[in-house]
């Protein structure tokens, strides 16, 4: 079958949980005998490459203006989709599948992958908050298939479009974890004496909970801030300028590969501090390291199987301090690394979630399949 993918920033590497998602899923579709066309936004796209990892890119212009960077990106995109004629159209996030009527309209099969109410996220104004429910509505009523990345938001698609949708769980790929140090020293982390969060800095993620709470810590423990602003804002700016008050606190920015492997391998504690969430692929990442892992009870964390003294009250710095402390005092045994792992095998992994994903393919094109 003949795929086109739009809805994402691009690959490889570029920061973001869709991104993430789609560096995983696109090769391993590609490697079991499709064609996987996927367009870029121009302004995160650093080297323009014609594929990667056997998926073909298309660069298409996007605005660095967050409210309507999707909008037209996507609309460039289905134009483009159209003069290629694909089997399968897949839009991911609600944002850009408010372009999914124009799409049926221009004779497209259309896969929606819902990853979450983005509605949701404290950094969209009334307006744009709106704009992502429609987006939401018009894709899963329009949409040939529509792909959930959790039961919640399977739920939503049921009494909000009044119709089924796939359930595909994300995925990580099990790491090779590394004893090295290089990369920690570069920026002065010392190993297995840190907790880690790894994340945009935007309000939903709930750094600035985490910070706050990290203060009330004694001891020399650090904590490193794996992630950055897409776009630069108060919220980061002001991020920053807290974190920076506490010398144990570390800024890495934006990181991956080795330097990524190394600050989950050497960590003692990863912390998702989330207001809202799909399925963070951060969290499924720090588990499949056998991490242990503490984080907020939003319903989209509390779908992974994880044990109630791994949750904290989502917004409450007081009972984040407490959970923090007390899991600080703990050693994680082999056999809940194991179980972390294992887990990871069962339900998360990425070369399942190809196929799954192209069985929905067919549902939406069968005449293609």
């Amino acid at each position: 079958m003949k795929i086109f993918v739009t809805g994402t920033r691009g690959l490889p590497d570029i920061p973001g949980g869709v991104e993430k998602h789609c560096q995983e899923l696109y090769p391993r579709i590609v490697a079991k005998g499709h064609e996987v066309t996927l367009s870029t936004r121009t302004p995160y796209v650093t080297e323009r490459l014609d594929a990667w990892e056997g998926v073909k890119l298309v660069h298409t212009h996007a605005p660095r203006k967050k409210s309507i960077e999707a909008i037209v990106h996507t609309f460039l995109s289905v134009l483009k989709a159209r003069l290629s004629n694909p089997d399968v159209v897949h839009v991911h996030a609600v944002g850009p599948s408010l372009l999914v009527p124009f799409a049926r309209l221009l004779g497209l099969k259309v896969v929606v992958t819902n990853h979450g109410p983005d509605y949701d996220r404290q950094k969209w104004g009334g307006a744009a908050k709106a704009m992502l429910r429609l987006g939401e509505k018009l894709g899963g009523i329009f949409a040939n298939e529509v792909i959930v990345i959790s039961r919640v938001i399977e739920d939503i698609i049921q009494k909000r479009c009044k119709r089924g949708s796939n359930l595909i769980y994300n995925g990580v790929t099990l790491p090779t974890q590394s004893d090295k140090t290089c990369e920690l020293e570069r920026f002065g982390i010392q190993p297995g004496n840190y907790l880690l969060a790894v994340a945009r800095f935007v309000p939903e993620k709930g750094l600035h909970d985490l910070v706050d709470a990290f203060k009330r810590l004694p001891g020399d423990c650090q904590l490193v801030l794996a992630g950055d602003a897409d776009h630069e804002s108060e919220y980061s700016r002001s991020l920053k300028i807290k974190a920076a008050s506490d010398p144990r606190i570390i800024l890495t920015g934006y990181i991956g590969g080795e330097t990524l492997n190394q600050v989950y391998s050497q960590a003692r504690l990863f912390v998702l501090p989330s207001y809202h969430e799909g399925l963070p692929i951060a969290l499924l990442e720090a588990m499949s390291y056998g991490l242990p892992v503490l984080v907020s009870d939003i319903p989209a964390n509390k779908e992974v199987d994880l044990p109630e003294e791994r949750f904290f009250r989502c917004g409450d710095v007081d009972d984040l301090t407490r959970n923090l402390a007390s899991l600080l005092a703990k050693e994680l045994s082999e056999s809940e690394q194991t179980d972390l792992r294992a887990l990871i095998v069962e339900k998360y992994d990425w070369d399942k979630i190809a196929l799954q994903t192209i069985d929905v393919y067919r549902k939406a094109a069968p005449s293609a399949a």
